[in-house]
């Protein structure tokens, strides 16, 4: 007989915990002790905290070490379209066999104890990377860093990706306080790659380094990336590398690029040049190109992201100005929990108008009312509510023809987009 479908799985962890997130290692330990502590047996780890940039890093990395023959288990949060994403075995999408099987023995070993969905999930995901070979696991963090449910491994390096403002409901309202959860999963004698940090943060983490007395590999200090002559240049000391732009659109991209590259060279890795640019990773200023919702735009572009805090707006309002001319739009949805104000600000001087959504089966969605009030409020007249993203496209294309529409504001939303668009 067949057993339960992995959604119904994943529907009976949510109920094991009455918090979505509630920063613990304990209950994380006591079900990695039940299964026979996997995390011990999986290949060696790359460890990638911070605030921006993780997944599109995490990205590169993999793909440098796949354009060098090498393998990589992969584990990223949240999913977009389906959880078995969150999942990647030696370069595979998790089978939906195999993750349903997986999940049930995680969810006999918990024993119906409490236990945040993130845990147990995360849980599932070292079980399958034990049970499959690979040359490396990349694993990023959830959520912050010393209390993240992935922090219960001795990577082979950690990575630091900028640090800025996001979750300041669980991580501290400052800078200093963000930087040093994020900071919480430097080890001992492990070397660490730091990409460009603010002052604040940098501070934090430098502290860090020198209490655990960490092999650091700071950007700008041990290595550098720039753009030069419409390629990337990277240098450290092993020299100097010239290499195509990123296929992931934006300067933070070439700050990933260079963090991945500064990665891969720390752990040896043979001839990664051209392979880290070529990575791809959904909902990053992501050209959709083909769907339902590209139908209904007909000449109009459509592009998605799933940035959410202010550093994210500045990026997006930097990468947005490297594509040809074309009046921008936006379609906008964002949770209650975030900076609407400052995400939307850099982004106002260069849009014509922005369409708010509230984020479908999302409780936690500030209402489209209220995010066009928002974005009304740091100047963006042309603002209203939409009862949908296809009504939003819709209205826009028959208005301006030929516009740049960009859906933005959540990964959440461009969860929901990408599943509706097919």
């Amino acid at each position: 007989m067949t057993g339960p479908s992995s959604d119904i799985l994943l529907g009976r962890m949510m109920a094991l915990h009455p918090k979505v997130i509630d920063l613990s290692l304990g209950r994380m330990r006591r079900i990695l002790g039940a299964l026979g502590n996997p995390q011990n047996d999986i290949p060696p780890v790359i460890h990638i905290a911070g605030t921006n940039g993780k997944g599109s890093t995490q990205a590169m990395i993999r793909a440098g070490l796949e354009g060098a023959g090498l393998t990589a288990h992969a584990y990223t949060s949240p999913h977009l379209a389906r959880f078995h994403e969150r999942i990647t075995v030696a370069g595979q999408v998790i089978a939906e066999q195999a993750l349903t099987d997986i999940l049930a023995v995680c969810e006999d070993a918990n024993r119906d104890r409490p236990i945040t969905y993130f845990e147990i999930t995360t849980a599932a995901a070292f079980v399958a990377f034990a049970r499959h070979s690979a040359d490396y696991t990349i694993l990023e963090v959830g959520l912050g860093g010393r209390l993240d449910a992935t922090n219960v491994v001795t990577p082979v390096v950690s990575v630091i990706t900028p640090v800025s403002y996001d979750h300041q409901q669980f991580l501290g309202d400052t800078l200093t306080e963000i930087a040093g959860e994020k900071a919480g999963i430097l080890k001992p004698g492990v070397p660490a790659i730091i990409a460009p940090q603010v002052p604040e943060a940098e501070a934090v983490i430098d502290a860090v380094i020198a209490r655990k007395s960490v092999p650091a590999h700071w950007a700008n200090r041990d290595w550098q990336v720039w753009e030069e002559h419409g390629r990337i240049a990277f240098q450290d000391d092993a020299g100097l590398l010239d290499l195509p732009c990123p296929n992931l659109i934006g300067a933070h991209q070439v700050v990933n690029a260079g963090t991945a590259l500064a990665t891969l060279r720390l752990l040896g890795v043979g001839d990664p040049i051209t392979a880290v640019t070529t990575a791809v990773w959904p909902a990053r200023l992501q050209r959709l190109k083909f769907g339902p919702l590209v139908q209904i735009a007909k000449g109009a572009e459509l592009y998605l992201d799933g940035g959410h805090n202010p550093a994210a707006g500045e990026a997006l309002a930097e990468a947005v100005t490297r594509l040809p001319p074309r009046p921008l739009y936006l379609i906008c949805g964002m949770l209650k929990t975030k900076d609407i104000a400052g995400y939307l600000r850099p982004l106002a001087p260069l849009i014509q108008g922005l369409a708010a959504v509230s984020i479908p089966g999302e409780t936690a969605t500030l209402p489209a009312e209220e995010t066009a009030q928002a974005a009304q409020a740091v100047g963006i007249e042309n603002a209203g509510a939409e009862p949908s993203v296809e009504a939003a496209i819709t209205r826009i294309q028959a208005q301006v023809p030929h516009a740049r529409v960009l859906i933005c504001g959540s990964l959440y939303l461009a969860g929901t987009v990408l599943r509706e668009n097919g």
